[in-house]
């Protein structure tokens, strides 16, 4: 305390008070930022103001993400969100000429109420992205190696790697013209150390993702079993897509991007 006061004085007596004010301020609003940042997720009103005006219209639409509840993907995760501006200048996956259609890719096999349901995500997707939505011929699941491959317990299907899914199976495969592929399959997922298990998960640059069916519920049970799976793969479909054109969780809304 007392090394800090006397380094302190001197400086003080050499700063005008305007220019001392204006460091204060600028201490303040970098104070603010941190918080931003590290503290729960806000957004900032510049960074509201920021939006091009068609998308600006459309913020009151959108409910603002509260505080995190315990247990909630905010409360045991940090993260900082994303800007529009920093959308931009991280040069995101989007629709190009000649690289337009969204695919599809089955892993495993598939009853033919799961592949309803995974036709009908197609239609969806085709109208939430307004891109082409291509199915491709499935790949078996014999192309994961044991390597891949974990059974977490007596009382659990197998599981496989999703890292080696996005980075050995489909990325390769990726068709000239896909802006990103997912993979759907019925088989259970993690992706790696500390996890148990995970729904989805799709590469924020490398336009490949990879979605499960395996815990949404049986679909042949009854016609309400049938729509909860189809909404549960709805959200996550739409979500992974998401992430493959370089969207990370949204903290600012309670939308589709929520962790």
């Amino acid at each position: 305390m007392n090394a800090g006061s006397r380094t302190s004085k001197p400086f003080l007596r050499g700063v005008r008070w305007p220019l001392w004010c204006a460091l204060i301020a600028v201490l303040l609003l970098a104070a603010s930022r941190w918080l931003a940042l590290w503290g729960e997720p806000t957004m900032a009103a510049d960074d509201k103001q920021a939006l091009p005006p068609q998308y600006a219209k459309l913020v009151p639409l959108h409910t603002p993400l509260g505080k995190p509840a315990p247990g909630e993907w905010l409360d045991k995760h940090h993260e900082s969100g994303q800007t529009f501006q920093q959308y931009l200048e991280a040069h995101p996956v989007r629709a190009e000429r000649g690289r337009r259609t969204l695919y599809i890719q089955p892993l495993g096999p598939f009853n033919p109420t799961q592949k309803k349901i995974v036709d009908l995500t197609a239609e969806l997707m085709r109208a939430y992205f307004q891109l082409p939505v291509a199915i491709r011929r499935p790949l078996s699941l014999d192309l994961v190696p044991k390597s891949a491959r974990r059974t977490p317990g007596r009382h659990r299907s197998e599981q496989i790697l999703t890292s080696y899914v996005r980075e050995q199976l489909l990325e390769p495969r990726l068709p000239k013209d896909a802006v990103a592929m997912i993979a759907f399959t019925a088989a259970d997922l993690w992706p790696g150390e500390g996890w148990n298990y995970v729904f989805g998960e799709a590469s924020l640059a490398g336009r490949a993702g990879v979605w499960s069916i395996n815990r949404y519920g049986d679909p042949e049970q009854d016609d309400d079993a049938f729509r909860l799976c189809l909404l549960r793969t709805l959200k996550t479909a739409t979500h992974e897509t998401g992430h493959m054109f370089s969207m990370p969780h949204c903290t600012f809304y309670a939308c589709n991007m929520c962790g």
